[in-house]
Order: structure tokens, then C-alpha cells, then sequence
């Protein structure tokens, strides 16, 4: 099959292609951003100082509302109890852990803790009714803890100043009677080594165990008696 030239229609339509072509017109006066943007602000207004100030103390009492407003949050929550850490169960549990407290004893610790009294309340109940808590198992321990180095009245003291039922009190009371003597002169002998020899001598004993809380009758016994061992 032989070459044959193309129309000479298609020769005119290309040759008017180019010529309309060279005969858009292109786009002139075309500005690079940066110099628009240099001109807006050279023709902007220059900032007055006067204006900044004004400005800055408008601002300044609405700083000065805030500081107020956060350290009056920070004054109102002050006197609120912590609510960080563990519940006040918990805390209760802690201390019954190290040892036996007094129903009041451990009322008093928690009471920095919570919101009211009827919280520590309830909380105190229900330790009671699980046998964490037990102010008669407190006063025994605190008895046991105590005898060997002091006499009934100190004790009984300790154990109403803690809230120990009266019953318990006087029947603990009657069972340091009954060793009163015998714990005394444990006492007396582990600190002196003789029975005084003379009044200054027999009134420094005798001060000695009376402010461990012995009986004055006992004190007689162990320091104005030489039959005594």
C-alpha cells in the first residue's frame, strides 16, 4: 500500500491552531506573594504605644481575677480532709494491723480523714462486726503490755482515758490489784540495788514507784520494810 500526503484540510486546521495560539495573551503584571505581602505592611498603620498599653491594662485585672478566683479554690479546699490514698477502711485496717486500738482511739485517727463523724461511724461498725475491731481485746493487750512496768492506777488511768467500758475497767482494775505487790518489787529491784538507808534515800524510792503508778500501800511494804527481799 503506497504513501499518500494528508488532506490539505488538515495542513489548514493545524496552521490556525498556531496561529491562535500565539495570539493568547499572556498574563502580565503577575506579583510574587512575598512583595504583596510587603507592601500591605508597609501601607498598614504603625502601632501606637499608647494603644499596647491600654491594651496590656485591660488585660492586667483579668490576670489579677484569675489569681483570686485559684487562690480562693486553693483556700476553700484547705480545710477539706485528704481524699488522696487509701479508703478510710483501709487506713483503719492499717492500724489495727500494727496493733489493738480502742473503738476511740481509732475514731480520732480517722476522723482527718473523712468527710464527717457518721462516716468514721459506720466504718467503726462495720470493723467491730468483722472482728478487726475490739475495745475489750484493746484493754487486755494494753494490760499485758503494761504490767510489768507499772502499777493499777497508771493503768487504769490509760485505759479510761482510751473509753474502756467501766465493767472492764474495774474488773481489770481488781486483777492488777491481786499482783500489785509482786510487779512492784520486780520493778523496785531492777532499779535499786538496796532498801534505803536513810529518808532521802527512802523518798527517792518511793517517789520512784509512786509514779509508776503503785499503790502507797505497797510502796510502804517494799521500801519501809528491811524483812522484805
Amino acid at each position: 500500500m503506497s504513501w499518500k500526503p494528508p488532506p490539505a484540510s488538515a495542513d489548514r486546521l493545524r496552521a490556525k491552531l498556531d496561529d491562535e495560539f500565539e495570539t493568547v495573551a499572556k498574563p502580565q503584571g503577575l506579583r510574587r506573594t512575598s512583595d504583596a505581602r510587603r507592601e500591605q505592611e508597609a501601607a498598614a498603620p504603625a502601632s501606637d504605644p499608647d494603644e499596647w498599653q491600654r491594651s496590656s491594662e485591660q488585660r492586667a485585672p483579668a490576670r489579677g481575677r484569675r489569681a483570686a478566683s485559684a487562690e480562693g479554690q486553693a483556700g476553700a479546699d484547705e480545710g477539706k480532709p485528704d481524699r488522696k490514698g487509701p479508703s478510710l477502711k483501709m487506713r483503719a485496717v492499717g492500724y489495727l494491723s500494727r496493733r489493738e486500738h480502742a473503738r476511740e482511739e481509732l475514731a480520732r485517727k480517722l476522723s482527718a480523714y473523712a468527710e464527717d463523724a457518721a462516716e468514721v461511724e459506720a466504718v467503726l461498725d462495720a470493723l467491730e462486726k468483722e472482728g478487726w475491731l475490739s475495745t475489750e481485746r484493746f484493754a487486755q493487750s494494753l494490760v499485758h503490755r503494761r504490767a510489768s512496768r507499772q502499777g493499777a492506777a497508771r493503768i487504769v488511768q490509760e485505759l479510761r482515758q482510751h473509753g474502756v467500758d467501766a465493767n472492764q475497767v474495774a474488773e481489770l482494775r481488781d486483777q492488777l490489784r491481786a499482783t500489785e505487790y509482786d510487779r512492784a518489787l520486780e520493778v523496785w529491784k531492777k532499779r535499786f540495788d538496796a532498801k534505803p538507808a536513810d529518808r532521802a534515800a527512802y523518798a527517792k524510792q518511793a517517789r520512784f514507784l509512786a509514779s509508776r503508778g503503785f499503790a502507797h500501800d505497797v510502796i510502804r511494804r517494799i521500801v519501809g520494810d528491811s524483812d522484805e527481799d
